[in-house]
């Protein structure tokens, strides 16, 4: 008959002592997490008949957190996929047992905002969030800071010198590649246009500045025309192509810097042949990647979801550790989609 593995074998295969497993079986003195872990994985490959009160014990020293999320327009693609990857990103830590508390806002109010804001810093433990800049939203990540919940920006750098982190392109340099790739590939100057959602996306704003910034830096026989406001609206965004197809015939390029884009490509399907107006926007959908395929896109320059909410999960794990952390601007690098890579 087998001889019945013992807590010195666990011992032996874990490489502590054996007081150590016998403090971590009867949980009669705190033994570290890693160590814990160390000895679960040990008690299940000799085969120990008690395995199950290590991963008992080990599950009770895993703290729960709870982490808030605001995000936008849950209908759209690129919403629903940026709500897989947060859901995604918590349930892979091994470090927390942790539970993604996700909100849509309805609208781009500020103080739809603020009130789903603070309404999160009651149950949360930190929170991330996609959001306008407005003075509202500053008085509402103030009073989370007092309360030891701490925030994070997402795409747009909202609530600066307040929030802890803004995780997101550089949307400054965004602008610039935008710019580069509609000057570049269009080989009879003319007019562009951009297209922002509104003044209160600070991020928008920045690729603005941007596009502007490398046209009359590098393409100077090209035109930036007056920025146009889109709401991030599809309907919006079409009639005001339409309206600058005709009244500019010599258009070249559009920018659209936010949301909005399915706008511009069915207004660009509807008058244009394919590449004859440059057409640069952000995020992959099925609509843009089509678009991309048929001639209509001259680029995509996309967020990388998987590495942005791996790294926001990150930090508020590490915020919750006691770290301090440093407050400022965490880049991602954008993924470039052409239509030989679409």
């Amino acid at each position: 008959m087998a001889r019945r593995p013992t807590i010195k074998d666990v011992a032996e295969a874990a490489g502590v002592s054996v007081s150590t497993v016998d403090r971590a079986l009867n949980g009669r003195m705190t033994v570290r997490e890693d160590t814990l872990r160390k000895i679960a994985e040990a008690a299940h490959r000799v085969g120990y008949h008690a395995r199950g009160l290590f991963d008992h014990r080990l599950v009770e020293a895993v703290p729960e957190r709870c982490f808030g999320f605001v995000l936008l327009k849950e209908k759209q693609e690129f919403y629903r996929n940026f709500r897989r990857e947060i859901e995604r990103a918590v349930a892979a830590r091994t470090d927390i047992r942790g539970t993604a508390d996700i909100r849509f806002a309805g609208s781009q109010s500020p103080e739809e905002f603020a009130e789903i804001l603070r309404g999160m810093g009651r149950r949360c433990d930190a929170v991330a969030a996609i959001a306008v800049n407005h003075r509202a939203l500053d008085q509402v990540v103030e009073e989370l800071k007092g309360l030891d919940v701490p925030t994070f920006s997402l795409l747009n750098d909202f609530a600066q010198g307040i929030r802890r982190n803004y995780i997101g392109l550089n949307n400054m340099k965004v602008g610039r590649q935008a710019a580069w790739m509609i000057t570049q590939t269009s080989h009879v100057p003319g007019k562009l246009a951009v297209f922002v959602g509104g003044n209160r996306w600070h991020g928008h704003d920045l690729r603005e500045v941007g596009f502007r910034a490398y046209t009359r830096e590098n393409a100077p026989a090209f035109t930036v025309l007056d920025t146009l406001v889109n709401l991030e609206t599809r309907q919006l965004t079409y009639e005001a192509t339409l309206d600058l197809l005709t009244r500019h015939p010599d258009l070249r390029g559009i920018y659209v810097a936010g949301g909005g884009m399915e706008g511009a490509i069915a207004a660009l399907r509807e008058t244009r042949a394919p590449g004859e107006v440059a057409l640069v926007v952000n995020e992959v959908t099925a609509e843009s990647r089509a678009a991309l395929l048929d001639g209509y896109l001259r680029m995509i320059i996309s967020t990388p979801l998987a590495e942005l909410c791996d790294d926001v999960v990150a930090l508020m794990v590490k915020a919750q550790s006691g770290d301090d952390g440093t407050i400022g601007q965490h880049f991602l690098d954008p993924r470039i989609i052409l239509p030989e890579i679409a």
